[in-house]
Order: C-alpha cells, then sequence, then structure tokens
C-alpha cells in the first residue's frame, strides 16, 4: 500500500476522475526471481539457488499470464519487460515459450518494444537467435561498472571485459536497439574510475544508457557491511560530481538525457519505462510483480513457491469446470482482480493521489508535462490543482514552463526530490 498522501486541495478532493480504459495499449511486466547468485545491494525479490523451482515456476508463470488474458479479454500490449532477477539465466526455450504464452492470451502489436534484462556471460549465439526468432527486439544488459575491482565489490560475476564481449555478441547477433546499465556513488569508488568507465561506455556507442546512483536499501548485505564499518559509506557530494560528469560526457556524444537517471540515442527511449513515468496502465505478472489498471495498484505474493501452488490449484479449478466468463465478476476492476489468485494487495488509486504521481513522474521526463495532455486527462490544468506550488518552484527556478510544458530545470533536476514533494503532504 502506498504512504504517499496526495497534497489536500479543493480542486483535486472535489475532482471525479474516469478509469484509464483498457482500449488503451497496456504495458507488461514479466518477472524472473531467479539469479545465480544474488548482489550484496539487491532488495530485489530474487533468489538464488532455487534452480530445481524453474520448471514449475514457468509453468505457473504461463497459466498466470493465460488467466489475465481471459479475465482482461486479451487487451493490446504495446511493450513488454521481461525483469527480475536474470531473465537471460533462464534457459532460452522458457523465454520463447512465454512469449507464444504472451501471443495468444493478448493482442501484442506487431511493433511493440519487447525487452530481455541479461548478465554478461549468459550469451550464447544461440540463445540470442532463439530471443530475435520469438520476438525480443531489445536488450538491458546488467554492466554497472567497467572496473573490475568495483564489479567485486558489487558481487558481480563478469569482469570488464565479459561485459564489453556481451554488448558487441549482442550486436554481431543483430540487436540494435541495447541498453547497459551503470552504477555511481558506490563505496570505495574515485571519481577516475567512473570516467573510465563512461568512456568505455561510450566506445561502445550503445542505444541507451541507465545510470543509477548506489542506494543503501534496508537489509541488504551492503547496507550492514556499511553500519558495521567494514565498508565506508558513498559520498553523496562525490556522487553528486559524477552525475553532473555524465550528464557533460552524455551531451557531448549526442545523448539526449530523457529521464533523470536515462539517455538515449535519437528515437530510442525506453518505451516500457515511459509507461511509468507517463503513470499510465500496465500489468505485471510473476511474484511481487506491481500492476496498476483503471484505478487500482495492486501486486502479487512475493513467495515463488506460495505463488507456484496457488496457480497450481487456479489451474486444476478451471480444469475442473470453473466459468472464467462467470457473471459475478461483470464490473469493477477490483472484481476482476479478485479472479486472480495470487494477487495479494490492492489499493485504489483516488484522484488526488493519480494527480500527484502524474506530476511527480512526469517532471522525470526531459519532455515535461504537456498541459494539454494533462488537461485532457483530469478536465483541468496542472495551475489549477497546485498554482502556489508552481509559482514558487518557478521563483526558485527548480522550474518552467515552454513550450506548453512544465519541465525541470538543469537546477531543478539536481534537487527532483524537493520539487516532487511538493505534490504531496
Amino acid at each position: 500500500m502506498s504512504s504517499r498522501t496526495a497534497t489536500s486541495c479543493t480542486s483535486c478532493s472535489t475532482y471525479r476522475k474516469s478509469p484509464m480504459s483498457l482500449a488503451e495499449p497496456i504495458s507488461l511486466y514479466v518477472h524472473i526471481p531467479f539469479c545465480e547468485t544474488k548482489c550484496p545491494y539487491c532488495d530485489f525479490n530474487t533468489y538464488a539457488a532455487i534452480e530445481p523451482m524453474m520448471p514449475s515456476y514457468m509453468d505457473a508463470l504461463r497459466s498466470e499470464i493465460e488467466l489475465w488474458g481471459k479475465v482482461l479479454e486479451g487487451p493490446r500490449v504495446h511493450t513488454i519487460f521481461f525483469g527480475g532477477g536474470t531473465p537471460s539465466y533462464l534457459p532460452a526455450q522458457d523465454i520463447v515459450r512465454a512469449m507464444e504464452t504472451i501471443r495468444s492470451s493478448f493482442d501484442l502489436l506487431s511493433d511493440a518494444e519487447v525487452t530481455l534484462e541479461a548478465n554478461p556471460g549468459d550469451f550464447s549465439d544461440d540463445k540470442l537467435r532463439a530471443y530475435l526468432d520469438c520476438g525480443i527486439n531489445r536488450l538491458s544488459i546488467g554492466v554497472q561498472s567497467f572496473d573490475d575491482s568495483l564489479l567485486s565489490t558489487l558481487g558481480r560475476r563478469h569482469n570488464a571485459a565479459d561485459a564489453a564481449n556481451a554488448y558487441r555478441q549482442a550486436a554481431a547477433a543483430g540487436f540494435d536497439n541495447i541498453s547497459i546499465d551503470l552504477m555511481y556513488g558506490l563505496p570505495h569508488q574515485r571519481v577516475e574510475q567512473w570516467q573510465r568507465t563512461l568512456d568505455r561506455s561510450l566506445e561502445l556507442l550503445p542505444p541507451h544508457i541507465s545510470m543509477y546512483c548506489l542506494t543503501l536499501e534496508g537489509g541488504t548485505p551492503m547496507e550492514r557491511w556499511v553500519e558495521q564499518g567494514s565498508m565506508p559509506t558513498p559520498d553523496p557530494d562525490i556522487a553528486a560530481d559524477m552525475y553532473l560528469m555524465a550528464q557533460d560526457e552524455m551531451r557531448r556524444a549526442g545523448y539526449r538525457h530523457y529521464e533523470i537517471s536515462n539517455w538515449s540515442l535519437d528515437g530510442l527511449q525506453s518505451r516500457h519505462n515511459l509507461t511509468y513515468w507517463r503513470n499510465k496502465p500496465y500489468l505485471g505478472v510473476g511474484p511481487g510483480a506491481h500492476s496498476y489498471l483503471d484505478d487500482c495498484r495492486f501486486n502479487a505474493i512475493k513467495s515463488p513457491r506460495e505463488y507456484i501452488a496457488r496457480m497450481r490449484a487456479a489451474t486444476g479449478s478451471q480444469r475442473n469446470g470453473s466459468d472464467c466468463n462467470d457473471s459475478r465478476y461483470n464490473g469493477s476492476m477490483i472484481a476482476t482482480i479478485g479472479r486472480v489468485p495470487v494477487v495479494e494487495e490492492v489499493e485504489q488509486i483516488d484522484a488526488p493521489l493519480e494527480i500527484a504521481e502524474t506530476m511527480m513522474m512526469g517532471l522525470r521526463l526531459d519532455e515535461g508535462i504537456s498541459i494539454a495532455a494533462f488537461t485532457e486527462r483530469f478536465d483541468a490544468p496542472p495551475a489549477q490543482f497546485y498554482a502556489d506550488s508552481l509559482d514558487e518552484l518557478e521563483r526558485l527556478e527548480l522550474l518552467c514552463t515552454e513550450d506548453g510544458a512544465l519541465r525541470l530545470t538543469h537546477h531543478g533536476r539536481m534537487l527532483g526530490n524537493e520539487v516532487f514533494s511538493r505534490f504531496f503532504a
């Protein structure tokens, strides 16, 4: 359940939004919880040493995809993202069969963007060919750093040469839309190491680069090491310098800084992630996956074992005569969601929260928030809901209005959280 509360205002409180229509294409996130090893900074719902569960898990995952296809009546899908975890750790045929199930259960658009997350070292020519043949057309490679000592600190199972070779192998196989992930603000990381990572990344000239500042997540081994003093606390001032360095280097290399943490060559932004940043509908399948359909945000149970058991029971029930078109379920999205046994929590998003989240996420983008599109969606411009906050942010030169859109200034991007907090109580 969300802990955020939208700023109270008369306009927001009295506004009554209409639900997002499933006539609009949705994005599909497919969660793969398996990792060969789990990185010490990671708090995602992923697991190492549970490989024996892979076959039963993939059966359950395909069953969930089929069930959603039935209860949502096969909506159009315009992006797919296989994330995790490490999707590339699976046998290629598991991804192929998952794609077959998606195509038979949903209306997958012919120009859909289909991304698969991968670790360097997982590729083979046969695996890459299988990905391409089944419709995967974008790879996101978890490089993180081109410095071997830092890769060791991060617990990664590849070295810098492996990362560069994996990129070249994917490109040679025929992938022309490849993203690489990098991390900065790491313990022990020096500015010159970050510079070398940027240089080596730009030598490859990937279509897309994501750069994330390390966050010490609660309960992770890395957080414990820092608390115990066996690892130094990352320096936020050095991390800020690294971010500014990245902005300069990427601009000189001709990349568009289209989102606070993401850069792309022309026309190669992550269409899947744009769904999240534009606060549009998406469905997540797999344990712990999150979804946002109509006015409902919901998530699945986190335990892979329990997930498999529930989907196995549900599949058996359907085989014994349960009717997916039972008229009891016609109507609200909550009733529809209730037909999927792995959903654990459901939150109805009211108008003030939807408006606030649309402001917060949209301002992460360089395109900002189109005032016309916002007005069409919410029947009023942003100023009707946040006049005082917008005036103050413009006076502080954190926000500007240009070409019919609200945008963060260069200074505002460095202080994004200060801006976003104005839209929540």
